[in-house]
């Protein structure tokens, strides 16, 4: 798969990436910045396709069918891949509709299924018991973590396949971090998350498959406990040990 960008100059910010993404684990995205971790994410649901001027080459593959097949509407492609940005951006909405939002579009339910879906995934996403007694309060009164694990429900609430998560914590304080990060770990299990992180100590404590990219090429994929331990590149090496030039 590649990714190029077309304009004054043409920019090919993926060249030849090849990897296969486990499934229900946590794959960890990682490298210095500006090597492609975002754009790699993006192209797993399509998103490069709101932009001008982007071009996607070659074969992705979920379930072993090509996303980018027609038979594939984007719509339904996005409510199995879901994607929560670095910076929640909750729905103009109460924490009530921000869950319900998916659902009535997907699936029609009705006003109990309703209560009960919400009620389930902001528990999943440990956010209930901080907001049953509002939920008709605007999600934009929630604090920036509460609002995050808001966007979380909201993704788990259309019974997405894939997770995929842009820096998902590094808008957040600690406290808030470690409640996404446990969530996280909770989720792996049941869904195949992909997580971008530019956190090494996040990428060790989470990832059970790490994905290292450099320049917009593929170094090395592998078992998170074989890149952090016996990385087979040198590059690899100097990234986990902290002593690439210019990082």
């Amino acid at each position: 798969m590649q990714v190029s960008y077309s304009g004054k100059k043409d920019v090919v910010a993926l060249s030849n990436i090849t990897v296969n993404i486990p499934r229900q684990q946590l794959t960890a995205i990682i490298g210095p910045s500006g090597c492609g971790k975002t754009t790699l994410l993006k192209a797993l649901n399509r998103l490069h396709d709101i932009r001008d001027g982007v071009q996607v080459t070659g074969s992705i593959r979920i379930g072993g069918e090509d996303i980018h097949q027609p038979q594939h509407p984007v719509p339904e492609l996005r409510r199995r891949v879901g994607l929560i940005a670095q910076k929640p951006y909750p729905l103009p909405a109460s924490i009530y509709n921000n869950v319900a939002y998916g659902p009535r579009i997907h699936r029609h339910p009705s006003r109990k299924e309703l209560d009960t879906i919400v009620e389930r995934y902001l528990r999943e996403a440990h956010l209930w018991d901080e907001v049953k007694n509002r939920l008709d309060d605007p999600a934009a009164d929630l604090s920036t973590g509460q609002q995050q694990r808001l966007c979380i429900a909201r993704t788990l609430a259309v019974e997405p396949e894939v997770i995929l998560c842009d820096e998902v914590t590094s808008a957040l304080d600690p406290v808030s971090s470690q409640k996404v990060e446990k969530l996280l770990l909770s989720l792996k299990e049941r869904y195949t998350i992909v997580l971008v992180t530019h956190v090494l100590r996040q990428a060790k404590r989470l990832a059970d498959y790490i994905i290292f990219l450099y320049l917009g090429t593929l170094i090395e994929a592998g078992p998170a406990e074989q890149i952090f331990t016996q990385p087979r590149h040198k590059k690899t090496r100097e990234y986990v040990q902290g002593s690439m030039a210019g990082i």
